[in-house]
């Protein structure tokens, strides 16, 4: 006996696309144009060598700022889809070339030579999608010890380095931004690098792109799970926010629907019946 076949049409209008890449938001302000790239008050210069796509994205207005979705700052982007072949050769060239990159960034942003520095790994290092943050710390080389004890022994090239992985509010019970602006406060940096787990909506992009921005960051943006932010306004230092999508979500719930005839009840329970 042949089966029935039912198409069932499922209207998609309430949903929403998220993404913390502004590689991401620039490209859907693009579409959303008809394919127009010329966005008043956002610049962008990309290219990419060798399977590596860089991108440059600045929104210096408000109204580029409002067209993309995202804060008016800088943001760097570096894409390399045949990370996943974990070629150690491909790898070696990628840290190269970030490293060329972020030392722009760096310039572009003003951060000096000689400034020291304060690492914040954000995230929960028991969930894996959002332990970037304390493997990065687990893997920097911190310096600020150093240049307060023994400043003779550091060699030149080295900056101040210190780094912190403040856990999430579910395990210290205490907000983020509280934690990371009490020790800006005590031991006064000039600058904090934090990372973090971000999402895009391509899962192409997971675990293949890494963003660098000027604007600070909402730690737990990546899962959905804002906290108060890390900006210069909140800690009275420039913030700058590392991070790579570890998790993919492809729609955002804006308002009930029903999908009667395909699973007979209504997915969220609501007033308005099918």
């Amino acid at each position: 006996m042949n089966a029935e076949r039912t198409e069932h049409q499922i209207d998609l209008s309430g949903y929403s696309i998220r993404t913390d890449l502004a590689r991401e938001a620039h490209q859907m302000a693009v579409e959303e144009r008809g394919g127009t790239s010329d966005i008043p008050g956002v610049r962008m210069e990309e290219n990419t060598d060798e399977g590596i796509t860089t991108s440059w994205i600045w929104i210096d207005e408000q109204a580029g700022s409002e067209a993309i979705g995202k804060v008016p700052g800088t943001y760097l982007t570096l894409e390399v889809p045949a990370l996943r072949s974990r070629d150690s050769m491909l790898e070696k060239r990628v840290s190269e070339h970030f490293a060329q990159q972020f030392s722009r960034f760096l310039d572009e942003v003003g951060i000096g030579l000689d400034d020291s520095g304060l690492i914040v790994g954000l995230g929960n290092w028991n969930v894996t999608a959002d332990a970037l943050g304390p493997l990065v710390v687990k893997h920097t080389l911190v310096t600020r010890h150093l240049f307060e004890l023994a400043p003779e022994s550091v060699a030149e090239g080295y900056r101040s380095i210190s780094a912190l992985s403040p856990g999430v509010l579910g395990i210290t019970g205490i907000e983020t931004s509280e934690i990371v602006r009490g020790v800006v406060e005590k031991t006064k940096p000039d600058f904090v690098i934090a990372f973090d787990s971000l999402a895009s909506r391509a899962l192409s992009r997971v675990n293949t792109t890494i963003q660098v921005a000027d604007t600070g960051i909402h730690p737990g943006s990546g899962v959905g799970n804002k906290r108060k932010a890390l900006t210069k306004e909140t800690l009275g230092v420039p913030v700058i926010a590392i991070g790579v999508p570890t998790v993919t979500i492809l729609l955002v719930w804006k308002r009930s629907i029903c999908l009667k005839g395909l699973l007979g009840r209504s997915l969220f329970p609501s007033k308005n019946r099918c």
